[in-house]
């Protein structure tokens, strides 16, 4: 999408006075503001609603959280935590936050749309989101400030983000696995096409392939999202597995900790038996038993920066896009140790014996 900069560097002219030609002041040439005209339609500049509403004074006064997921925290206290840093961030700049919530039966750009059009928000934040996201696209279209919170997939796109770095932390998580002696791995995923899927599982990939370890397997286990009896059979089947993988790599707590849980009902020992990591570190995964090994997304932090930056936008909508991409923090508990075999050569060894 161009922007009045954009306009006013094509023609040589100042921001200002595109911003006036293009509103119609009488005091800009009627020559100069058919030129901005001409410019904005070849370059596809589109008016951003919202900021020219700030600017007359008709100001909302709110920014929308649009809730597209229909299991969106339903598990936990992560909707919480983001719902109260995102309310932080926005108050800041003196705006209140308002969930825009999907109906059933009712498409998610629609809502968006009805949002937009009608100017019930300055601006909206969007959550979960996808590898290829229409509502990014439709955003853009428009001029309508937003800021997601995750990325779509390709990088061809300016826009407002921020994300934690799932690439980085699942890396991590594999690094810290092998060095305790694990070569049989599992990646527990989902099925549905989000952008942090796929960061997360690049993570583990690359990590593999920098080690270059042929005794090294990896299987895939997909699980849905919010359906915890099949999600439970999925697991199942993976811990039933021969030979069974020694650590499981889950996408996120969630999924962790029902590994965990199967791993109980089957009698496996977690740590002895199988090692188990997660993402996100909501809060039963400290009340687990054992205690989840983790990764703390610092969700208040991230939507409170996701507010923040929404407001910069509204107020600047011509500015630079920003994106923010966050390290995760690894957080060690009990649920992740050596690998079986590896853990009886270090008892041998530390006995005197021989390996």
């Amino acid at each position: 999408m161009a922007t009045i900069k954009d306009i006013a560097r094509a023609l040589g002219l100042s921001a200002s006075t595109v911003s006036r030609a293009l509103a119609g002041h009488a005091r800009i040439p009627e020559a100069t503001r058919a030129r901005v005209q001409a410019s904005a339609e070849e370059l596809g500049y589109a008016p951003n609603r919202a900021a020219q509403s700030l600017v007359g004074g008709r100001s909302s006064g709110f920014a929308g959280l649009v809730l597209t997921d229909p299991g969106y925290g339903r598990e936990d206290s992560y909707l919480g935590d983001y719902i109260q840093g995102l309310g932080q961030g926005l108050a800041e700049g003196g705006v209140d936050m308002f969930l825009a919530a999907i109906p059933q039966g009712q498409s998610e750009l629609s809502v968006i749309r009805n949002i937009v059009t009608s100017r019930r928000a300055d601006g909206l934040v969007l959550g979960r989101t996808s590898e290829v996201d229409p509502r990014v696209d439709y955003l853009m279209s428009t001029g309508f400030p937003f800021v997601t919170h995750g990325r779509v997939l390709s990088d061809a796109f300016s826009y407002n983000w921020v994300d934690t770095d799932g690439t980085a932390a699942f890396g991590a998580a594999f690094d810290l696995l092998y060095a305790l002696g694990h070569r049989r791995f599992a990646l527990l995923t989902i099925d549905e096409p989000m952008t942090f899927r796929h960061h997360r599982t690049q993570g583990v990939v690359q990590a593999i392939e920098r080690r270059a370890d042929p005794e090294v397997t990896l299987t895939y286990a997909t699980a849905p999202r919010y359906d915890p009896a099949r999600r439970q059979q999925v697991v199942q089947d993976l811990l039933l597995r021969r030979p069974r993988p020694t650590a499981v790599i889950a996408l996120f707590d969630s999924l962790a900790l029902t590994v965990l849980q199967v791993a109980e009902s089957l009698s496996l020992s977690v740590p002895d038996d199988l090692s188990v990591t997660g993402y996100d570190n909501i809060s039963s995964a400290a009340m687990a038993r054992p205690g989840l090994t983790t990764f703390d997304s610092d969700t208040y932090s991230s939507a409170r920066e996701t507010g923040r930056m929404l407001i910069a936008r509204i107020k600047e909508p011509d500015a630079e896009c920003r994106s923010l991409l966050i390290p995760p923090k690894l957080v060690l508990r009990a649920s992740h140790g050596p690998a079986p075999a590896h853990r009886t050569t270090t008892r041998t060894m530390q006995q005197g014996g021989r390996p």
